[in-house]
């Protein structure tokens, strides 16, 4: 939908056309690598996408904040001066958990009316909550002229997830989708938050995102314990070398995890983890050479480890990543997002695209029973007022 649309379909909702609402977007992200790395303070590198979620906002007189989803059936009305969590966790958790973060700051926003709207797959991994959050944030900021420097925002973000929603997500989502720019990925080091943008040189590439149309609900996946695993893990190595997390140990330390844990899973929970922000500091290396031959070797890479060592593939995101790889035209295709579901990401040379599309389409229905869903996106900037 364009603006006027948007705008004709709040309308309906609101009624009152003599005062306009303003018109906020904020990006989705997809990682191209760095994956379970960042609640682990490592290195990843996202990107924004020009998929995301649109926010209509009008403010009112009467404390009352009535939320509206061109998405779902549910929508509500509540008191900004008493923000309570859905008990149901419906999506309106991620702007009434972003709201408090302001009232716990003593930034009170007065009442509003909201209206959603998201092209972002639900439930696919390209962070359809962090968006969702960062447009509130963003908005409310605006709105009220708080001020709150971006950074703020996404920190605030993070922490309504964290502890309104209760997904316990490391900081890379709400990076992304805030300080996105276009044509280039985020060079994120999650620990101190210095971050940079690289070119990604795809003038005769195209990014192609592959969603299994399996859905998984990340707090009741195994994300929770994969993140447990990894604490283990430090509390293992802390018994031969002080460490707060697994991202300060390097490449050239890997042999101590056969020194200091002696439970094989957790083991290669920590490789995977110290593997992959090492193919992040590479595929950044690459990339400043333009070399997108070696940074496809380094997303299989990623995914290999992903589905070997950290176990959150499982037979949909494989069946996409290994059967892409066959496909001519394919660069490199790794799972991205938590797991379990979700969606790939592959580079594909353009001309080979609609091949891709349809080979793999193809593949992997008769091989997992479910019906594919692609989207070429392009890399684009972040949260901003439209």
């Amino acid at each position: 939908m364009d603006p006027l649309q948007l705008k004709e379909e709040f309308f309906k909702i609101f009624g009152n056309r003599m005062h306009d609402p303003v018109i906020f977007f904020s990006p989705g992200r997809v990682n191209l690598i760095g994956e379970h790395t960042d609640y682990n303070n490592g290195f990843v590198l996202p990107c924004a996408l020009n998929y995301g979620t649109y926010l209509l906002v009008r403010k009112r007189t009467d404390g009352r904040l009535k939320l509206h989803t061109l998405n779902f059936g549910f929508s509500g009305t509540f008191s900004i001066k008493n923000i309570e969590k859905d008990k149901e966790g419906r999506w309106v958790n991620y702007p009434l958990g972003v709201l408090s973060e302001f009232t716990a700051r003593d930034i009170f926003p007065g009442g509003m009316e909201m209206m959603f709207y998201g092209d972002i797959p639900n439930g696919a991994g390209l962070s359809s909550s962090a968006s969702i959050e960062m447009v509130t944030a963003f908005a409310v900021n605006e709105l009220t002229g708080a001020g709150l420097p971006l950074l703020e925002l996404i920190k605030l973000s993070q922490h309504a997830e964290n502890h309104f929603v209760g997904m316990n997500c490391g900081i890379m989502d709400q990076f992304a989708v805030g300080m996105g720019q276009k044509d280039k990925a985020i060079f994120l080091n999650c620990d101190n938050l210095d971050h940079e943008p690289v070119q990604v040189p795809l003038d005769n590439y195209q990014l192609i995102i592959s969603n299994t149309n399996k859905r998984r609900g990340l707090t009741e996946s195994a994300y929770n314990k994969r993140r447990a695993e990894c604490e283990q893990a430090v509390k293992y190595l802390n018994n031969i070398i002080p460490l707060q997390h697994l991202s300060q140990l390097g490449i050239d330390d890997l042999g101590l995890l056969d020194e200091a844990i002696p439970d094989g899973t957790i083991r290669r929970r920590a490789r995977h983890v110290i593997t992959e922000n090492n193919r992040v500091l590479e595929a950044v290396s690459v990339l400043r050479k333009a070399d997108i031959i070696s940074f496809g070797r380094l997303m299989n890479e990623s995914h290999d480890s992903l589905k070997n060592d950290y176990e959150v593939t499982g037979n949909e995101l494989d069946i996409l990543s290994y059967e892409a790889r066959k496909i001519r035209g394919t660069v490199g295709s790794r799972m991205t997002g938590a797991g379990f579901g979700g969606c790939t990401v592959s580079i594909v040379e353009k001309d080979q695209s609609e091949n891709f599309i349809s080979e793999l389409g193809k593949t992997y229905s008769s091989l997992s029973g479910l019906d594919p869903v692609f989207y070429l996106p392009g890399i684009d900037d972040g949260v901003r007022q439209i």
